[in-house]
């Protein structure tokens, strides 16, 4: 299974490895939110509904979502380097194929062929720079992987905002092209062979309930966020989803070598960490879905702008990541996720009052600190449960990981949204405020209004979570990390 190369005699150069590893996982991460903002040009340019155009993102989102489980197997099947070289070559050649797509069946494969590879870099990246790192500069390392994983996402909306704004909607893909070209390049003379080969052997019917069953849930969850749970799309996916799930689970268990190790679950702090950090993923994924709503739908900002607003947040939490990873090399997770969530808990509240004159930079100023809490608490988390496997697990350990918080956007998404609406829904306002109004004019204002009161409450909701990771986070010991291979 994955192993790092001896410590004591380095045969390769860390910052190089490193540097090829961050860049790549920076674009395809990158990709996950590259089309926020292009989908109504896209939808003008190839003529497409709205429902069509979605399927970009919730194509993309299900394939990565696909691959992440079975990197694990992946990375005891195929030496780095293979895999590494596979998953850039995929992902380059989807965005080719996006840039340059005459219609949309063509850039939607395009899109799936791009996610095929992103899917396994994150992954790849983080089973990498655990095993090349000494146990007591994993934090700073895992602090480097967190400037990736929240700037990526963040960037996007903003980058392809201006893009679409001032050139074309085929023009981010042109953009990342070259560099991930590049990290190819790069990534032929710099990045070495460092995990170690088991040559497992390929169990079909695991892969086949794996793909149905995180992808049914995915596709699920995503679903419910725009139809309700009452579509029928919605309950036979979650339900497929949980039946192959429950199957896939089963079968690891009865498999000498499964694709996927249930049993990192074993270790109580890895449980701990992992349920922490999808709590914080469900906690995040609210303002960057609700502001967005916010600001574009009841206040007039643009795309762009609205885009622009997350962007500072995300550049403060990627400063900060490296530097909370060497705090907790220093004294561990468990202040950094105390501090962090309760930070995160009381700047998630101050969203809850948000009116129509709520500032710009009111918003601005709380989503900062919000970020600044959010980066005490992700990375550290993980590698602090990530620590408590042997490093035969790593690459499971991480790939359950990453699997999870993919799930906990997901449910985060569908409950925000749904609480959203049926707030929205029950709003009962004092109509006085509206005396003397135009008809037109008041039934405009009361829409606006119970957006606002549904945005409110379901940021309420995104508090309670965040007070539920606080009370986790007091059981986050500093135990001694697993020196086990």
């Amino acid at each position: 299974m994955s192993q790092a190369i001896s410590n004591e005699e380095p045969q390769y150069n860390r910052i190089a490895i490193v540097a090829v590893l961050l860049v790549s996982a920076f674009v395809a991460i990158l990709n996950q939110t590259l089309l926020n903002t292009a989908l109504p040009n896209i939808m003008t340019s190839l003529d497409i509904t709205a429902s069509t155009a979605q399927w970009l993102m919730t194509g993309f989102m299900l394939v990565n979502g696909i691959m992440i489980p079975i990197t694990a197997f992946l990375i005891d099947k195929y030496t780095t380097r293979t895999l590494f070289f596979t998953a850039m070559s995929l992902f380059t050649l989807g965005t080719l194929i996006a840039g340059i797509a005459p219609n949309f069946p063509v850039l939607l494969t395009g899109r799936l062929v791009q996610a095929s590879g992103a899917g396994i870099m994150l992954p790849l990246m983080q089973t990498v720079m655990l095993l090349i790192f000494p146990v007591e500069k994993r934090g700073a390392a895992m602090g480097m992987a967190g400037l990736v994983i929240a700037f990526g996402p963040a960037i996007g909306p903003t980058l392809s905002g201006w893009l679409v704004e001032n050139y074309s909607w085929r023009v981010p893909f042109f953009v990342i092209l070259p560099i991930a070209i590049g990290s190819i390049i790069f990534g032929i003379f710099a990045l070495k062979n460092v995990t170690k080969q088991s040559n497992p052997v390929i169990d079909i019917p695991s892969v086949v309930l794996s793909s149905l069953g995180f992808g049914g849930l995915l596709y699920g969850l995503s679903s419910a966020g725009n139809d309700g749970w009452s579509s029928s799309n919605v309950y036979i996916a979650v339900i497929i989803g949980a039946i192959s799930l429950t199957a896939f689970i089963w079968r690891q268990f009865k498999l000498e070598k499964p694709i996927l190790e249930f049993r990192v679950f074993k270790n109580g702090i890895y449980t701990l960490a992992a349920t922490t950090s999808m709590i914080v993923m469900l906690a995040m994924i609210g303002a960057e879905l609700l502001l967005p709503l916010y600001m574009q739908n009841m206040r007039g900002f643009t795309a762009f702008e609205s885009g622009l607003l997350l962007l500072p947040g995300a550049i403060v939490m990627g400063v900060m990541s490296p530097i909370t990873g060497k705090l907790f090399d220093k004294f561990g997770a468990r202040w950094l996720a105390m501090i962090g969530l309760t930070i995160v808990a009381i700047t998630t509240y101050e969203f809850t009052n948000l009116t129509a004159a709520t500032s710009y930079t009111f918003i601005l100023v709380v989503y900062v600190i919000r970020m600044g809490g959010i980066s005490m608490v992700m990375m550290p988390v993980s590698t602090a449960g990530l620590n408590q496997l042997p490093k035969r697990l790593i690459p499971h350990g991480t790939a359950m990981n990453n699997t999870m918080r993919t799930i906990a956007g997901s449910i985060g998404t569908a409950l925000l949204v749904t609480v959203m609406t049926n707030a929205a829904k029950d709003f009962d306002p004092d109509m006085s405020a509206y005396a003397g109004m135009e008809a037109a004019d008041m039934k405009q204002q009361l829409m606006s209004d119970a957006m606002i009161h549904g945005i409110n409450v379901a940021f309420m909701v995104a508090t309670i979570i965040a007070i539920a990771g606080i009370g986790l986070s007091f059981f986050i010991k500093k135990t001694p990390p697993n020196l086990e291979s």
